[in-house]
């Protein structure tokens, strides 16, 4: 993106610099600048303002959107983990299930997201498992209805956090409101240009500053419009901290019970 805004500015001020110079140009240009008074360049530059400051807002946005989705993910599968392990019977299987959801997801999915902001089969598959198998009859005879009622609805909610995400990723950028901002820019290139007309340096110097501006606005605002791809994109971090923890709890051993107290022992503590 920082290559074409480059590319793109650079070609407008070369050109617009050029019309000012060249021979057979320069009376054009002085008859269409002679008159424009300094203040009219904040016509135009007022506009685009604006709406830099409402696609900025929107990118910032998706960016804030995104991370508190992730965060969400994490939070709805901790509790799931959870819940498992504070229910009397065995859920191992459910604990089993929602690991491989999330290796799905930080394996396959993460990338893939990336990469065409796609989902992953293999974490559609996982998840369909995982709810599954916290849907089981049985486990809501085992657990109770309490625990049961709040492992589907966790559940539900993990699964409409990864929607949410998934959308994010998907999403594409509006280009009308790029095209806009880019004939705006233009536009204030132009009208900078004219004002400057008798001043090849002054032009040349106000142009680059402008340019210089917009590239970096431009640029930093695409780089947080797509939250999951690029040199800012978000990380499966809190993901990978919530595997974690899980593999941790799966690898623990459950410690010995206690050994029971011997005739000799129970005769030195009674009174």
């Amino acid at each position: 993106m920082f290559g074409f805004l480059v590319a793109s500015f650079s070609t407008v001020c070369v050109a617009l610099s050029l019309l000012t110079n060249m021979a057979w140009t320069a009376p054009l240009v002085r008859r269409l600048g002679t008159g424009i008074a300094p203040p009219y360049i904040a016509a135009v530059s007022v506009l685009l303002a604006l709406l830099t400051g409402f696609v900025a807002n929107d990118a910032w946005e998706r960016q804030r959107l995104a991370g508190r989705v992730v965060q969400a993910e994490r939070a709805h599968a901790l509790t799931i983990h959870d819940l498992s392990i504070a229910s009397a019977p065995d859920m191992s299987r459910l604990r089993a299930a929602l690991r491989a959801y999330l290796e799905a997801v930080i394996d396959d999915e993460w990338p893939m997201m990336a990469d065409t902001g796609a989902a992953s089969p293999a974490a559609g598959e996982a998840l369909s498992r995982l709810l599954q198998t916290a849907s089981d009859p049985r486990m809501a005879d085992e657990a109770g209805q309490v625990v049961h009622v709040a492992l589907l609805d966790t559940a539900m909610q993990l699964r409409s956090a990864r929607s949410e995400r998934l959308a994010l990723s998907a999403a594409r950028s509006d280009e009308s409101k790029w095209v806009t901002l880019m004939v705006l820019a233009v536009l204030t290139l132009t009208t900078i240009g004219l004002v400057h007309w008798e001043r090849p340096y002054a032009q040349a110097t106000t142009l680059a500053i402008f340019s210089a501006a917009m590239i970096t606005t431009l640029g930093v605002i695409a780089i947080h419009e797509r939250p999951f791809d690029g040199p800012l994109a978000l990380k499966a971090d809190p993901l990978k901290a919530a595997h974690a923890v899980m593999v941790a709890h799966a690898r623990a051993k459950p410690p010995p019970p206690a050994a029971a107290a011997s005739p000799a022992e129970l005769r030195t503590v009674e009174p």
